[in-house]
């Protein structure tokens, strides 16, 4: 359907925040991805029906029975892929969802039944009865297993933390045509369309979504956190168009993906995923890799809680110590960026006094500074001051390795940090640490030069491309040795 922007050019009111916007925003750190639930559900399917095929072994079955039932309980989790059985959409009906398991095992059950004909094995070969026994166990098993993740997925997507969020550049047919596929599958939030005209010339919506700006906007806009995808609406062919827009994006930490257009064969083939049935190709920031965030979210749990534990008793110290030494709460908290520039709420040890603490940080702690108490002193120097943040790391907010994160609004030598690096955002592509390669490199303590920051940024942004479990681990080893031989810095 051709995009009409005369049809869109006076929106009511109520279309600023537009029907594919949640009532409830979540950041795009807390949400799970599609794909790792799928996984999830493959996986409890499989393990499933291997252990009604385990029943089947343990009650005496033959090894012609148990070998068949275990190749069914292969072949019925193929099926249900091909019988769409994982889609789990958000319009999709549980009883129709149903049905389809139920139509799956029932297939698979058939072919099983063919297989025992075609290739009997003498007195010992499965009978009729065998297979139709499976059958009906795997059915209910697997029915009731795909109702209650229904029911689970349905909770996500009520508290907003599966569906993706998405924002679009370019108020194009491209752009409408993704929109009209959301709102019929209710697959996607899109939160806005971006359009570089001026004037009349730039519609206020399409089809209720609404258009907030011009593409240079996106990188302050307040809905930047919580977008997962920035999806480009721009024909493919207008490749100086897409340089412009590219360049223009640069600063922002979200991935940045180009819709292809359906009937461009050349531009398929550089499709990277899928979207709505759409083709698209990366382009630029974060790519979530679902095994290694994985990995890293159970390190950083595992760790995490196991380190509190173990610190209990300094902890209480350093609080007790800190009390002592000046009148105020023990603990300090400041806003700082987090994953995708999200604002978290960061908690430190105090170690200034109460009435010079800077919550902004427009003023950087440099050595012999009159505003760090006695206890601070040390503290800061020994990073004791930066445990509390375990407590960041626990809730997912931090990790244990990552780019170390900024007070919002930090200044350097009267300017904004953030600024004075143009890729500076980028270190925001992965969650913020309580240790990193920065830090166990030299870049520890304050960043008062322009060139501190460059090389503070150059740090994080090579850590963000070549993290792995293995550099986690061992980043974390020498990050105790560093601390205790760095006298100098102070943080």
């Amino acid at each position: 359907m051709p995009y009409d922007a005369s049809a869109n050019s006076t929106a009511p009111s109520q279309h600023r925040r537009g029907p594919l916007r949640p009532n409830r925003l979540t950041s795009a750190r807390a949400r799970i991805g599609g794909d790792t639930l799928t996984r999830l559900v493959k996986l409890t399917d499989l393990a499933l029906l291997l252990l009604v095929f385990a029943n089947g072994w343990l009650q005496g079955e033959t090894a012609a029975v148990a070998g068949l039932l275990a190749a069914g309980s292969i072949l019925t989790v193929a099926t249900l892929v091909s019988f769409d059985a994982y889609h789990l959409g958000a319009r999709e009906r549980v009883h129709r969802h149903i049905y389809r398991v139920i139509g799956s095992v029932g297939a698979s059950g058939l072919i099983l039944l063919t297989l025992a004909h075609l290739f009997p094995l003498a007195e010992r070969a499965p009978n009729v009865l065998h297979i139709v026994d499976w059958c009906l166990t795997a059915a209910a098993v697997l029915a009731a297993s795909h109702t209650t993740w229904f029911a689970y997925i349905h909770r996500l997507r009520r508290q907003g933390l599966l569906t993706p969020n998405l924002m679009i550049v370019g108020a194009t047919p491209s752009a409408q045509r993704l929109i009209t596929a959301a709102l019929a599958s209710r697959d996607v939030n899109i939160l806005g369309v971006f359009d570089d005209r001026d004037g009349a010339r730039r519609p206020e919506h399409i089809s209720g979504v609404p258009v907030l700006g011009k593409t240079s906007a996106i990188k302050s806009h307040r809905l930047l956190p919580y977008v997962d995808r920035i999806v480009v609406a721009v024909p493919p062919k207008a490749q100086a168009r897409i340089a412009q827009l590219i360049a223009k994006l640069a600063s922002v930490p979200n991935a940045v993906s180009l819709l292809i257009e359906n009937d461009d064969a050349a531009s398929e083939q550089a499709a990277h995923e899928r979207l709505l049935d759409m083709p698209l190709a990366h382009l630029a920031g974060a790519r979530r890799g679902v095994t290694r965030a994985i990995v890293k979210r159970a390190l950083d749990l595992t760790l995490g809680i196991a380190a509190v534990i173990a610190l209990i008793p300094l902890l209480i110290a350093v609080a007790i110590a800190i009390r002592l030494d000046s009148p105020g709460p023990v603990l300090f908290k400041q806003r700082r960026h987090g994953y995708l520039n999200e604002e978290v709420l960061v908690w430190k040890f105090r170690s200034m006094r109460v009435e010079t603490s800077d919550y902004t940080a427009s003023r950087q702690v440099t050595a012999d500074d009159d505003r760090v108490t006695r206890v601070g002193r040390f503290i800061r120097k020994t990073s004791l001051d930066e445990l509390p943040q375990l407590w960041n790391v626990i809730r997912g907010e931090m990790s244990l390795v990552g780019p170390r994160p900024h007070a919002i609004g930090m200044l350097t030598g009267g300017d904004e940090a953030s600024k004075l690096v143009e890729t500076y955002a980028h270190r925001h592509r992965m969650k913020p640490g309580l240790t990193g390669w920065a830090a166990v490199n030299g870049s520890r303590g304050p960043v008062d030069t322009a060139e501190a920051v460059r090389r503070r940024v150059s740090l994080d942004l090579e850590y963000v491309e070549r993290q792995s479990l293995w550099l986690d681990i061992a980043i974390m080893a020498r990050t105790l040795p560093c601390v205790l031989g760095d006298t100098a810095g102070v943080r």
